[in-house]
């Protein structure tokens, strides 16, 4: 892939992604990461400044309007030649897991950054995916042409659910997929590559100490993955390692 855009870079799996992606024998040439405040992205800042190929951009994903000035940072970088891949990572986790304890204002916080957020910023990368996918017509669909990853949850699969609990993360991860299969409909003409991929339990913040990945075997396995994905993929709801998950 000639580039792509990570969000939510600042630490845990967008990191660790980062990192993975540069240690590639062949990186992306343009390595876009988001962080809500570089003052705090310390060690992405590192990064940056030995590695030319990763730009930072500093956006709160939840003001919609920063996003046209966002897409023309990275237009500017790209000169034309589109996006190859918009790589939805950030997210939140749950504050709450049993339904005694669900407050209204975590389900909305919660589905607002899980799952508004990746539809919207999707619609903003529109133009530059096209414009990747064009370009690399004789490309088969797959990252290296065009492609959205939306980064999941098994927590999100219906089919798996047999503990209860945990409303608004579960329901942000869910409506996540259905937003993802409706993508890959709705962008196929375009041949844009749609799915939606659990990275496995892995401790960060977010996953917490007791998770049985760390950070790179996840995102090491993400990478090999996502050079695998091809048309019959399109639509899928797929583990990190490939292999497909029930909705």
């Amino acid at each position: 892939m000639n580039s792509i855009l990570i969000t939510g870079c600042n630490r845990g799996l967008g990191l660790g992604l980062v990192k993975a992606l540069n240690s590639l024998p062949q990186p992306p040439q343009h390595l876009f990461t988001t962080c809500r405040s570089r003052a705090q992205a310390v060690e992405l800042e590192d990064l940056a400044k030995k590695h030319s190929n990763i730009h930072i951009l500093e956006i709160d994903l939840k003001n919609f309007d920063a996003y046209e000035k966002l897409i023309g940072e990275i237009e500017v970088v790209t000169k034309g030649e589109g996006l190859n891949v918009l790589f939805n990572n950030a997210g939140v986790a749950p504050k709450s897991v049993r339904i005694g304890a669900t407050r209204p204002q975590d389900i909305l916080d919660t589905l607002h950054t899980n799952t508004v957020v990746p539809i919207m910023l999707a619609k903003a990368c529109l133009p530059l995916l096209k414009k990747a996918s064009e370009a690399n017509g004789s490309e088969p669909m797959g990252v290296s042409r065009a492609a959205i990853i939306n980064m999941s949850s098994v927590l999100g699969s219906i089919g798996s659910n047999t503990d209860g609990g945990i409303y608004g993360y579960r329901t942000s991860k869910s409506a996540l997929n259905a937003a993802t299969k409706s993508l890959s409909i709705d962008l196929y003409p375009q041949k844009i590559l749609c799915i939606s991929l659990h990275p496995g339990w892995v401790r960060t913040d977010m996953g917490g100490s007791s998770a049985p990945l760390d950070v790179p075997t996840s995102t090491n396995q993400i990478i090999q993955t996502l050079c695998k994905l091809n048309e019959q993929h399109n639509g899928g709801f797929i583990n990190y390692d490939g292999s497909q998950l029930p909705w």
